[in-house]
């Protein structure tokens, strides 16, 4: 052991150092994340499917989207200028629209390609020289007040094709714009639909907090009749943050005061109390430093989990206040230093131990592919490294004080240490136990849904359905990526796929999709809309009087249509259309091949998409949500052969460390522990997914320090029962509060936690624990 003033002052640096550099990495861009997605594991994808996923999140992520509706149309206008113009005076969001394109801007654009556009309609009226229907038609536009026929444009578009071509790039759905407001009308009036992007991440807490506070206050000016539906990652993350902030709260401070309670309770004095709280600050400190140091970021899901540090390193402080409590019953204290070192030098062996059990646990947690479970691993394996270290540098000086020589808690655990070998359990209780197991695991299910790690407000979530409907399915996690190895070819392949999607929404199997085939035909298509063109303008001199025009200006359209340009992919990317609107990053190309992003929305039948995908060449159904629970149910398969394994390595070291008959009960409680947690979670209906796997990790590497405690007690029996009851309650109390949390894999772990920590300690006192003799409880340590 260092000399006591030395050794405090070791500690104090490291503590100083490592809070520093933390504090350090803070200033210097280090953030909490409240992202789900972040914890996550990455999934081996080509270059193009990641790309597209990156376009797909980058293009979505931040985005909000509101829909103010009104009985009125002007009202709905209104309200949605005046929320655009707050919206626009603050930094929190930039690309605030509602229309993102006018329609004259789109007319403006594409009405020199006019006669390479037909819609599907009137591609089949002009395959069956069927000019009778389009010429009524423009004659119905023609009359019509309403209507948007003028005589610049009957002079260049007599039948008037390109306005309906024009409108079908809405894709059938009834929008309307009104000064660069898009509306939609609904059941009790209109709603008008604004769209905006954060200027930071919405899963950061200070960007976070300014888009909401900019979103209240433009909201806050509406008047009272006007009602607001919203959707966005905002509102998911807002929700997520709040959510963990009190949990965190609740949970690290019912654990705390849980723990504060135990102490006053078994040594009945405010030092030790003192000692602990500040082991438990410091460790934490550490725990937070080190991971910002590591990670550059700190998830939130990592501090709820962190909560569960209290519990666990408070067991040093109660094994060192237990074991001198046992000391203070035998011997008069002569040297304040001497109580304190002789106590340590007697737990370190095994605390050391123990401290090794558990960080081999997190360790293995380390190894799995979620960057938040590598955080929560690092989180408690640094902060119980710490723990450790403050107890071997830092008790010598802080814990000398002079402990009640007289311990009703110490006096109970003598008790309950001689009265317990006496009643083991029988052998019906063991056969039912076997029962128990076999039933429960029978029972047991799975479920590697990542969309169950997290679940929003019902209130979020409704709003955002609302929405959806009125933007006809919005759009989903799901897409298609459609490959080749040209860009005509890619232009091709995506008309070839519309087909079916369109035939799809008609069935009601999808609420709509985006293909970039809409906005521009491929070269194929042009020439035969040109081709079917050609009919009008070889009869123009029968058409021309049908509407009621001047038959000179067949000459000019002519002209017009035998030099008229063709449209190229390269030059719509360009335009402001596809770079405000999005359009363009669904565009994807590389060295070797063209790609392109067809979005979904309102996916009912995705076997439907996923059939479509297989029928066509170079299509994939990108389905980020399926590839990630696919991933989780391979490592949960991983994660149990490996905690299979860990428990054969630790059967055989524990036979080696303390011979066959002790080292098979050691090792026989966590092989039990972990087939009665199973059992047990199938007698609950729980459906076993990764996060239960993991727990069941962790219960090994902390629930063993039970029975290798209970192995080395020798004639120290009665300090190390309450240290370990008082270990297990602290445990208990800290993964039973995770056990109710809202977020689904946080609960799972603690659920799991509790069952495991709760049948480790039942069956160490059964199998590790020796009967004492009677006379050793009297004995000097």
């Amino acid at each position: 052991m260092p000399n006591a003033r030395l050794g405090f002052s070791l500690w104090l640096a490291l503590l100083i150092l490592i809070s520093a550099t933390g504090l350090w990495q803070w200033q210097h861009g280090a953030r909490i994340e409240t992202d789900i997605l972040a914890m996550l594991p990455n999934i081996n994808q080509d270059s193009l499917v990641k790309q597209a996923q990156a376009r797909v999140e980058q293009q979505f992520a931040n985005r909000i989207y509101l829909a103010l509706q009104a009985d009125q149309q002007a009202v709905a206008v209104s309200a949605a200028k005046l929320v655009i113009d707050q919206l626009k005076q603050s930094d929190a969001f930039d690309d605030i629209y509602s229309a993102p394109n006018s329609l004259q801007t789109l007319a403006s654009f594409y009405f020199p390609y006019r006669m390479q556009l037909l819609t599907t309609e009137q591609r089949q009226l002009l395959q069956r020289q069927q000019l009778a229907p389009l010429i009524e038609n423009a004659q119905q536009q023609l009359y019509n007040p309403f209507g948007s026929a003028n005589s610049a444009l009957l002079a260049n578009d007599p039948l008037l094709l390109f306005p309906d071509w024009l409108q079908s790039l809405a894709g059938g759905q009834d929008y309307q714009q009104q000064d660069g407001i898009l509306l939609r009308a609904t059941g009790q009036g209109y709603a008008a639909v604004i769209s905006a992007k954060g200027a930071g991440s919405a899963f950061n807490p200070q960007a976070q907090q300014q888009q909401l506070t900019a979103l209240n206050l433009a909201l806050s000016g509406l008047p009272k009749d006007i009602s607001v539906l919203t959707a966005g990652a905002l509102f998911h993350a807002a929700a997520a943050t709040q959510s963990a902030k009190q949990e965190i709260s609740v949970i690290g401070g019912i654990s705390l005061l849980g723990v504060m309670l135990l102490v006053l309770w078994c040594f009945r004095s405010l030092m030790p109390l003192a000692i602990a709280l500040l082991t438990l600050t410091s460790s934490f400190i550490v725990a937070t430093a080190v991971t910002l140091t590591a990670f550059q970021q700190l998830h939130l899901l990592t501090l709820v989990f962190g909560t569960s540090l209290v519990g666990i390193a408070i067991d040093y402080s109660f094994h060192f206040y237990c074991d001198r409590l046992q000391r203070a019953e035998h011997q008069q204290q002569t040297s304040r230093d001497e109580s304190a070192v002789s106590s340590l030098r007697h737990i370190m062996p095994t605390l050391s131990l123990a401290l090794l059990s558990s960080v081999i646990a997190y360790i293995a947690l380390a190894f799995t592919p979620f960057p938040g479970m590598r955080q929560v691993a690092l989180f408690c394996a640094s902060g119980l490294v710490f723990t450790w270290l403050t107890l071997w540098l830092a008790y010598p000086l802080l814990a000398n004080s002079r402990l009640l020589q007289r311990s009703r808690a110490l006096r109970w655990a003598q008790r309950f240490s001689a009265y317990l070998p006496q009643h083991r359990l029988s052998t019906t209780w063991c056969w039912l136990l076997v029962i128990l197991i076999a039933a429960g695991s029978w029972r047991l299910s799975s479920n590697d849904d990542v969309r169950q790690l997290q679940q929003s407000p019902a209130d979020i979530t409704q709003q955002e359905q609302q929405l959806r409907q009125l933007l006809s399915g919005g759009t989903d996690n799901q897409f298609l990526l459609v490959r080749a190895d040209s860009k005509q070819e890619l232009l091709t392949r995506l008309e070839q796929v519309s087909d079916p999607l369109t035939k799809l929404v008609q069935q009601q199997q999808l609420g709509s999709f985006v293909s970039l085939s809409r906005f521009v035909p491929s070269e194929q298509t042009q020439q035969q809309n040109h081709q079917l063109q050609g009919l009008l303008y070889q009869h123009l001199a029968q058409v021309l009087p049908q509407l009621g025009l001047d038959g000179s200006i067949a000459t000019a359209l002519t002209q017009q249509y035998q030099h008229s340009p063709r449209l190229e992919i390269d030059t719509w990317l360009q335009t402001s259309a596809a770079q405000q609107s999005g359009l363009a990053q669904l565009w994807l190309a590389n060295q070797h091949e063209y790609a392109a992003i067809v979005l979904l929305g309102g996916i009912h039948q995705l076997s439907a998409i996923a059939h479509i995908s297989q029928q066509f060449t170079g299509i994939t159904l990108v389905d980020k949500v399926a590839d990630i629970s696919r991933t989780m149910a391979h490592f949960r398969l991983l994660t149990m052969l490996l905690l299979a394994a860990t428990l054969m390595i630790a059967a055989l070291l524990f036979v080696w460390r303390y011979g066959k008959s002790q080292g098979l009960r050691i090792a026989l409680v966590p092989i039990l522990t972990t087939l009665l947690t199973l059992g047990s979670l199938g007698w609950g209906g729980a459906e076993l997914t990764l996060f239960h796997a993991l727990a069941l990790i962790l219960v090994f590497g902390i629930g063993v320090d039970y029975s290798l405690f209970f192995a080395n007690a020798g004639q120290q029996t009665a300090s190390v029962m309450l240290a370990v009851l008082l270990s297990a309650i602290s445990t208990l109390l800290a993964f039973g509060l995770l056990g109710i949390s809202q977020t689904h894999a946080i609960a799972a772990f603690g659920q799991t936690l509790t069952l495991g920590i709760l049948f480790t300690l039942l069956l160490a006192l059964q199998f590790v624990l020796s009967k004492p003799d009677a006379d050793t409880l009297q004995e000097s340590p």
